[in-house]
């Protein structure tokens, strides 16, 4: 399947987002580090290094920068969006689409997945879950 998927590479700069502040209520995040990641993750910049099934991205707001890298397939430790150490398992859902669930190592919460989705027209389509609550940010390459 290698070679069939679009390559994700790129700075991207994220255009529309939804139900982010819901997706933070959803996991129990507290009401004034909700406000203040709602405001910082307004305008983040996300930074994407894709070569075959391994790919790092970077996302940085003012207030933090997180970096990840896996390989589609193969498990991986992340951090969730709350701030959770999890096991996530990247997928490739389509060729287009890579599925990931999460993990959590300890304790209990919502169940959590994101996904990331290169569209016909080149959009990047991002979506965390917490539950049943979904939360879309869209992006276009710089």
């Amino acid at each position: 399947m290698e070679g069939t998927h679009p390559n994700f590479s790129g700075t991207w700069e994220m255009t529309s987002s939804e139900n982010f502040e819901e997706l933070l209520k959803a996991l129990h995040v507290n009401p004034i580090y909700r406000k203040i990641a709602v405001k910082a993750a307004a305008n983040p910049q996300v930074a994407i290094v894709h070569e075959g099934d391994n790919l790092t991205i970077k996302t940085s707001t003012t207030v933090r920068t997180t970096n990840i890298t896996f390989v589609v397939g193969e498990e991986f430790r992340e951090t969730t969006v709350d701030g959770r150490d999890c096991m996530s398992l990247p997928r490739w859902e389509t060729d287009s689409k890579i599925s990931c669930e999460q993990r959590l190592l300890k304790g209990e919460g919502p169940k959590t997945t994101w996904t990331r989705e290169i569209t016909s027209d080149g959009r990047l389509i991002l979506t965390f879950t917490a539950d049943d609550v979904i939360c879309t940010r869209i992006y276009e390459r710089r």
